[in-house]
């Protein structure tokens, strides 16, 4: 049962009949509980159109018709609020509905159309490092929520694999690794190669030539180049997907820069034919400055491409290959106005179809000293990061559960540890910035993964123990709502679909986070004051209904962030 679409139906229909073709009747859910279950502030907005009183348009909609069955009673309070009042059996009923659904009643609002969306993207040849988690955390758990709401999603890394580097990384190879070294290649050890080959083209203009020609030999399709580069990406792409698993993070597809090398010069074309782009100092530009986007290079004077024409060209790709109704780029801050650019010189281009063009940016992830950097040598690697976590949520567990298999003792410290820097990151609105501590990250009460994972566990706990002690499936019990904790509960529950929805919408898991906080702790207050076990039967069957329901949503709601939800903890 739909209690919020009916309600709204028939406050739409009320407000028809007293003010034809104003459109009103949107419900939120009421701040406080003594004010109504739910609140529709239409009344005063349209009472000012119409130059009505509010109180009174309010009241003449409240009285249109009769109540409907889902409703207790509908009051006007203030200057035009009206206040409505569900029926327990009504949110009950809307509750058995939601937890008997597969999809939870998520709304499949994605059906029939295809988004793709474009995360994590790191460089070949360099670790992952902290500076990758939130583009990769945040972008997998958009991922989730559009699959959940319908779409078919197209997840694709957009690894850093081509340009003027790999002359630097070539020729550092030969140079300065030895026979052992190339045989046992790590991201490490190219990632130092790489460091040591730069420093010195700024010192000695003959290795940069050599550099410069051990790129144009790759750029040529140079058989023994293109080897060892592909070598590269082999190494790289085994290491990344080290720390995808232990994220729990998939794609559909991996292609990076070099899959689009053959489009860049018809790109650059194209913009020609289209009069976009011009010359300027041997350069050829896209000159936008009169809609205040400056200048973008898309062929530089030595003949070599950049970021916005391998981007454009994607998109074009993208659209003749998936025809997608939305294109997403997740991203952190600093690339906003690169984004503005190519994407208006797509729209310009007329490149797009359907697809509307999306830049989800995120804040920066900081030291509390400041920026990460790797000069400085203050830039944590992912793997690193997720080890401490681990480590730290293993003298925990050890702690509590010493006489626990080593496996499980294992494992759940590593959904502990995930979950917590996980949770630490999408609580936060993607575009505030974050500046990270070890004990923000790894904290294991309060608003934080563990939490959230910790009451997931405990309502597994208490589902097992009614199975144990009754012999029956909570779900086969019937719901009823007899205190206001449960109701609160029960209320909120039903709010579940909103948020996947409005998560998805915004690209802004926090808005899923957000919710199942808020779930977590109304299941507190109720558990505390509401016995469940020990109450008679009648109560304890409609209390237990409650809980399963309570429970498929917290796992399900995290899921979709991408946490893991052990068993027991």
């Amino acid at each position: 049962m739909d209690c919020e679409g009916l309600a709204r139906a028939w406050l739409g229909a009320a407000f028809e009949a007293v003010a034809p073709g104003c459109g009103g009747g949107k419900v939120v859910p009421s701040k406080d509980a003594r004010f109504g279950d739910w609140q529709c502030n239409d009344a005063m907005g349209i009472a000012k159109r119409l130059g009505r009183n509010p109180r009174e348009l309010a009241q003449a909609v409240v009285g249109a018709l009769p109540l409907p069955e889902i409703l207790e009673k509908a009051e006007v309070a203030g200057p035009g609020f009206i206040n409505l009042t569900l029926s327990g059996k009504a949110v009950a009923a809307g509750v058995e509905a939601l937890a008997g659904d597969a999809a939870l009643g998520v709304p499949q609002v994605g059906a029939g159309e295809r988004v793709v969306i474009d995360y994590s993207s790191p460089n070949v040849a360099k670790p992952m490092h902290i500076g990758h988690i939130r583009s990769t955390v945040i972008g997998n758990a958009i991922d989730r929520i559009l699959r959940a709401l319908g779409y078919a999603v197209v997840a694709d890394n957009h690894v850093g694999d081509w340009g003027t580097q790999f002359g630097i990384l070539l020729e550092g190879y030969r140079a300065f690794l030895t026979d052992a070294e190339r045989e046992a290649l790590t991201v490490d050890l190219l990632e130092k190669v790489y460091v040591k080959s730069y420093n010195r083209t700024k010192e000695d203009p003959a290795w940069l030539e050599r550099c410069r020609e051990a790129l144009v030999r790759l750029q040529a399709g140079d058989e023994a180049c293109l080897a060892v580069w592909r070598r590269f990406i082999e190494i790289s792409m085994r290491e990344f997907g080290r720390v995808y698993d232990r994220l729990g993070v998939r794609f559909d597809l991996c292609r990076g820069e070099s899959y689009y090398q053959p489009m860049l010069g018809p790109t650059v074309e194209l913009l020609k034919e289209r009069g976009l782009a011009t010359q300027s100092e041997g350069a050829w530009i896209v000159d936008m400055k009169d809609e205040g986007l400056e200048v973008a290079i898309v062929r530089k004077r030595d003949g070599g491409f950049n970021y916005t024409t391998t981007d454009i060209a994607t998109v074009r790709s993208r659209v003749e290959e998936f025809d997608p109704a939305r294109i997403i780029y997740v991203t952190d801050e600093r690339q906003q106005l690169h984004f503005r650019q190519f994407f208006r010189i797509c729209e310009r281009l007329g490149l797009c179809g359907k697809a509307r063009l999306q830049h989800v940016w995120f804040g920066l992830m900081r030291l509390p000293e400041g920026t990460f950097s790797t000069r400085q040598g203050n830039v944590i690697k992912l793997e690193t990061l997720l080890d401490e976590a681990a480590a730290r949520a293993r003298k925990i567990v050890d702690e509590s559960h010493p006489d626990w298999p080593e496996a499980e003792r294992a494992a759940l410290a590593e959904a502990i540890g995930i979950g917590a820097i996980k949770y630490a990151d999408l609580s936060h609105d993607p575009t505030t910035m974050i500046v990270f501590t070890w004990d923000k990250a790894l904290a294991l009460e309060g608003n934080s993964g563990p939490y959230l994972q910790y009451a997931n566990a405990r309502l597994n706990s208490l589902l097992e123990k009614y199975r144990a002690a009754v012999g029956r499936e909570p779900a086969e019990q019937p719901l009823a709502l007899g205190t206001p904790a449960e109701k609160a509960l029960a209320l909120h529950l039903l709010q579940y679909p909103n948020a996947v929805a409005r998560a998805g919408e915004l690209c802004k898991p926090s808005v899923l986070a957000d919710y199942l906080y808020q779930l977590s702790q109304l299941y507190s207050s109720f558990y505390q004051g509401s016995p469940v076990l020990k109450a008679e039967p009648a109560v304890r069957d409609a209390r237990i209904r409650l809980c399963d329901a309570t429970s498929k949503v917290l796992r399900g709601g995290l899921a979709l962030l991408g946490i893991p939800t052990p068993e027991r903890l």
